[in-house]
C-alpha cells in the first residue's frame, strides 16, 4: 500500500507589494501555483492513501480566492483519484482560537475528503487492515495508540517534536501543539506523517516532516540554508510504500526563484568600489534577477559608506526583481568585558532589531519576514538622515 505525505500548503500567504494583473498579491498567487503542481505530481504516482498533515491555510479566515482555489484543487484530486483515500488533518494555522469559531476545513468533507478537526480521530479502513489516528493541533496532547487490530497503524498529526527542531524552525507567531518523542512512540507505528516544521526532515526510521509546499515561514533563507546543508533539493512530498517500506522524497520546486546572491565585505572599500561590488555581484548572476526574490548580504559596511551608496541602482534592482533586499550588516562591535578584561563582540543595532523583531509575538496574517524587512529598512532611513551631531557624538 502506497502513500503520499504532504503538508504546510499556506494558502493566502501573502509577502511583498506586486500584484498580478488581476490584483492578487504576487506570492499569494505563487503558493497557489504551487499546490496545483504539487497535486499533479500526486495524480500521476496514484497512491492508495494521501495525507495532508495541516496548514492547508495561512490564516484562519482565509481569502475567498484562496479557498475557491483549494476547493477546485482538491476537487480535482478527488476526481482524477477516486479510489484514493485523503486524509486531511487541521495545523496551528487552520485552527480557531475560539471554540465559537468553524474550521475552514470543514468545507471540503462534502468532496469526500476526511477531514479531522478539533478533537482526534481514529479512522479505519477494514478493506486495507488499516487504521490511522488522526491528530489535529489542539491545546494538549493527546494518547497516541496504535489500534492492536490492524495490520497497519499511521499516526497522522501536525505539532512540533520538542527537542527536534532547530530554533530557526519555530514559529513564534502560533505555536503549535509540543510533543516529546516518548510521547509520539514512532517505533509503534508503521508511518507517521508530521506537519508543521517546513523543511522535510527525518524524525525517526518511520517518522518524517514533509515540509512545506513553498517558503511561506518566517525564515525562508533560513529553511534554504539547511536544504542545501542536508542536499535535500527544496520543497516536495513524501512516497512511502508500506509493505516494502520504500521510501522517496519527490522535490517539486515553487514557481518563485529564491536566490541568495554570493556575499560581500565592504571591509576597507570606499562607497564607489563598494558599489562596483555590488554591481558585478547582481549582474554576473547567471539567468539575471528579473521577477525573482533576492538577497544579498554585504558584511562590515559603516553607515557613513551606506549613506553614500548609489540608491538609484539599488532602485533600479528592487523594480527589476520581485523582491531585492540589500542585507547590509556593519562592523562588529568589540569591546573589553566588564569584569574580564577580554574583547567581547556586542551585537549591533540592526542585529538587535532584527532578533526583536522575529521574536516578537504577532497578530494573525502580518507577515514576520515582512516586519523585519520594514524596521531594518526604517533603520537603515534613519542612519542616512543622520547629522553630523550625530556622527560627532559617535567618533
Amino acid at each position: 500500500m502506497r502513500l503520499v505525505h504532504l503538508s504546510d500548503i499556506h494558502l493566502g500567504f501573502r509577502q511583498y507589494q506586486r500584484q498580478t494583473p488581476t490584483g492578487i498579491n504576487q506570492r499569494e498567487a505563487d503558493v497557489a501555483i504551487s499546490l496545483r503542481h504539487v497535486l499533479d505530481k500526486v495524480i500521476e504516482l496514484k497512491p492508495d492513501l494521501v495525507l495532508i498533515a495541516g496548514d492547508v491555510f495561512h490564516a484562519v479566515r482565509p481569502s475567498n480566492p484562496a479557498i475557491l482555489h483549494a476547493f477546485h484543487q482538491f476537487s480535482r484530486l478527488m476526481q482524477a483519484l477516486p479510489d484514493s483515500t485523503v486524509v486531511m488533518v487541521a495545523g496551528n494555522h487552520d485552527t480557531p482560537r475560539t471554540a465559537e469559531t468553524g474550521c475552514i476545513l470543514r468545507l471540503f468533507s462534502p468532496l469526500g475528503i476526511n477531514v479531522v478537526e478539533g478533537e482526534p480521530k481514529r479512522i479505519p479502513f477494514p478493506e486495507h487492515d488499516l487504521s490511522i489516528l488522526a491528530v489535529p493541533d489542539m491545546g494538549k496532547t493527546p494518547p497516541f495508540e496504535p489500534d492492536a487490530h490492524a495490520k497497519h497503524n499511521i499516526l497522522l498529526l501536525h505539532g512540533e517534536i520538542e527537542g527536534i527542531l532547530p530554533r530557526s524552525g519555530r514559529e513564534l507567531d502560533r505555536r503549535p501543539m509540543g510533543i516529546t518523542e516518548q510521547e509520539l512512540g514512532a517505533d509503534r507505528w508503521d508511518y507517521v506523517a508530521l506537519g508543521h516544521y517546513h523543511v522535510y526532515r527525518k524524525i525517526a526510521a518511520n517518522a518524517y516532516y514533509s515540509g512545506s509546499l513553498d517558503y511561506t515561514s518566517t525564515n525562508s533563507w533560513g529553511e534554504m540554508t539547511e536544504e542545501r546543508e542536508m542536499g535535500i533539493g527544496g520543497k516536495g512530498i513524501i512516497e512511502h510504500d508500506l509493505s516494502t517500506g520504500k521510501h522517496k522524497f519527490h522535490a517539486i520546486p515553487p514557481l518563485r526563484q529564491w536566490i541568495d546572491l554570493p556575499s560581500l565585505s565592504g571591509a576597507g572599500l570606499s562607497p564607489a568600489s563598494l558599489d562596483e561590488a555590488i554591481r558585478e555581484t547582481v549582474e554576473n548572476f547567471e539567468g539575471g534577477i528579473d521577477d525573482k526574490i533576492v538577497r544579498l548580504v554585504v558584511r562590515e559596511v559603516p553607515r557613513h559608506i551606506l549613506r553614500e551608496l548609489d540608491h538609484k541602482a539599488l532602485r533600479e534592482y528592487k523594480r527589476k526583481a520581485l523582491q531585492f533586499h540589500l542585507d547590509t550588516r556593519r562592523p562588529d562591535i568589540v569591546r573589553p568585558d566588564a569584569g574580564q578584561g577580554a574583547p567581547g563582540r556586542r551585537a549591533s543595532l540592526a542585529d538587535t532589531v532584527r532578533d526583536k523583531l522575529r521574536s516578537r509575538v504577532l497578530t494573525e496574517n502580518i507577515d514576520r519576514e515582512a516586519l523585519v524587512e520594514l524596521g531594518l529598512h526604517y533603520l537603515r532611513e534613519a542612519d542616512l538622515v543622520a547629522g553630523p551631531a550625530e556622527e560627532e557624538a559617535l567618533a
